[in-house]
């Protein structure tokens, strides 16, 4: 990846190479909400499959007769027969505790991450997302109570003004100010979130104080990418809703139950857009630099030592002593 590759580019690359986990927590999400809603599935049949109101129901749907159906006494208690859809939702909330830093750890991989890292993953990071979650959790329940605390009032005082039109705009002005808030929050624990996971950090506390000091520094990037991606993800929900109505029969359970499901899958693709740029920001400007140490080694250069051939002397030659005559 390289440095200068857009947030929504290389993020959509990380979500293109890895679609299998859109997919596995769509069915996760399908197969908890099936289990969740079996008790009030099963008593409503119980009354409906014996009455004729449930043909107001099945051919479009009647607020009355489902008020009516709620009300009867052998229905029982909605408040028992909900308890297991809020169980449902917190094992749903486990299970993305579980299984999000597997689909981190893919994002940031150049290959296919076989399925022993993936789950090794899963269980190294578990109890450092608890810990994140929880805290975002707080942090997003205080921020969100004071700015809507700090909107009542604004929109009482806004309804006592002569303009009609002021409480209107200032709702919607209020409304884009939390949205943007909100926004900036989920994108400080998305990048904890991947600080803890892809560098393997296990004191929480200091993926958080790295996340949030990132977050500033790109905000105007990251909040771009994540509105984006936000407003793709209206488009769909209100394409899949547009096709619905205008489409599908009133009468037809399967094609209703088809449309929803589809847009619901569709709709998993943003979320996990998001993720893919807080790891490609991660990548691209919070992995710490691995200082490489230049080592010198003297080598001694030795000369080859020339031997000059040994000359002997030339000695003069000597005459012959002279015989005595």
């Amino acid at each position: 990846m390289t440095q200068n590759q857009g947030l929504l580019g290389s993020g959509w690359s990380m979500v293109s190479r890895n679609k299998r986990y859109i997919v596995w927590f769509y069915l996760l999400n399908l197969a908890l909400a099936f289990f969740g809603t079996a008790a009030f599935s099963n008593q409503a049949h119980t009354i409906l499959d014996h009455s004729l109101l449930a043909d107001r129901l099945v051919h479009g749907f009647d607020l009355g007769v489902f008020a009516e159906l709620l009300a009867r006494p052998e229905f029982g208690s909605t408040q028992a027969l909900s308890a297991p859809a809020a169980d449902f939702v917190f094992l749903f909330f486990m299970a993305t505790a579980l299984f999000l830093p597997g689909v981190l750890q893919g994002y940031a991989s150049t290959y296919r991450l076989p399925r022993p890292d993936f789950f090794r993953a899963c269980g190294r990071n578990l109890w450092r997302f608890i810990r994140l979650l929880v805290l975002a959790g707080i942090v997003m329940g205080i921020v969100a109570g004071v700015l809507f605390g700090i909107r009542a009032p604004l929109l009482k005082a806004a309804g006592e003004s002569t303009n009609e039109m002021l409480p209107f705009y200032l709702s919607l002005a209020t409304l884009l100010v939390i949205f943007l808030v909100m926004s900036v929050l989920r994108i400080w624990f998305d990048l904890a979130q991947a600080d803890v996971v892809l560098s393997d950090q296990r004191a929480v506390r200091k993926s958080i104080a790295a996340a949030f000091r990132h977050t500033w520094r790109g905000l105007g990037r990251l909040l771009a990418s994540y509105v984006i991606a936000t407003i793709v993800a209206a488009i769909l929900l209100v394409a899949g809703i547009w096709v619905w109505m205008k489409f599908v029969p009133p009468a037809s359970v399967l094609g209703a139950f088809f449309v929803s499901q589809l847009t619901l899958l569709f709709l998993l693709i943003p979320r996990f857009w998001q993720r893919g740029v807080a790891v490609s920001y991660y990548l691209q400007n919070m992995v710490q630099p691995i200082a490489v140490v230049e080592t010198f080694t003297t080598v001694a250069v030795v000369s080859p030592v020339v031997t000059e051939p040994v000359v002997e002397p030339v000695l003069p030659n000597v005459p012959p002593e002279t015989q005595a005559s």
